[in-house]
Order: structure tokens, then sequence, then C-alpha cells
């Protein structure tokens, strides 16, 4: 009995070595952050990429959203989990934390904030995340 490869059924735009992710382009804007924009939705919504504290802070406040980490990921004294706790979100339960160690430790792990403003429905956006920048990955 010989094997058989059977022909492959993945998505086209992925495979070895590349990203799961939508395809994007990228520019910089004014301030010289990186701004992406997901091509496949049917408007447009830019997703900014920043490592600066006022912008992360603003960003934040005027959701409402304190800075926080996961109760019992800290190892060594030190902050391992970073979250934004919203108003009215349910789940987890989250610890308080200050913005300067908050920010110690995003510093510290070299780590970029991504989000967006608002929706495609122009609806103000809560979407966030913190990931190592694309030379660290």
């Amino acid at each position: 009995m010989t094997y058989q490869r059977r022909p492959s059924t993945r998505h086209p735009y992925i495979g070895a070595g590349r990203a799961r992710s939508l395809p994007t382009s990228q520019d910089l804007d004014a301030a010289g952050e990186r701004r992406q924009i997901v091509e496949s939705s049917p408007r447009t919504v830019p997703t900014h990429v920043t490592r600066d504290h006022e912008v992360i802070r603003r960003w934040a406040e005027q959701r409402g959203a304190r800075p926080a980490t996961m109760p019992g990921s800290e190892y060594d004294g030190r902050l391992e989990v970073l979250r934004f706790d919203f108003p009215g979100y349910g789940g987890a339960v989250l610890r308080p934390v200050d913005w300067e160690e908050w920010f110690a430790t995003f510093d510290e792990r070299g780590l970029e904030f991504r989000y967006q403003d608002n929706r495609a429905d122009g609806s103000r956006s809560n979407f966030n995340r913190l990931e190592s920048p694309p030379d660290l990955r």
C-alpha cells in the first residue's frame, strides 16, 4: 500500500511561514506610528499601532478602562499578563494595577499596543491587543 497525500484544502493565503491574519496594508501616520487597514472588511477600519504611553492611556481612559493583570500571573514580583478592565464586562476577575507598573512591564517586554478607535459602523471600538514587534517574533 502506498501512501498518497490528499490535495491541500488549506486557505491559499496561509502557508508555511505566513501569518494567519487577514491581508493588510501598512502606512505610517504623521506621528510615525504604524496604521494598518484590514482589506477584507466591507468598510475599511484603521488599526493603529503605538508604543506611546500617553496615546495608550488616553485611549483606555476614554473608554473607562483601567490597567489590570490576571491574579496569580505574577512571576518573581513582576507582572506577566497585562489587561485592561473595561466597565460592565464580566468574566475573569482582574487585579487593578497602577499605570506606572503596567507601563514598566509594557516597556520591559518591548510590546506594541494595537488598537482601533471606531468600528466599521462608526461606534467606539474597544479592540486592543498587546504584541511583540514583528522583528522580535
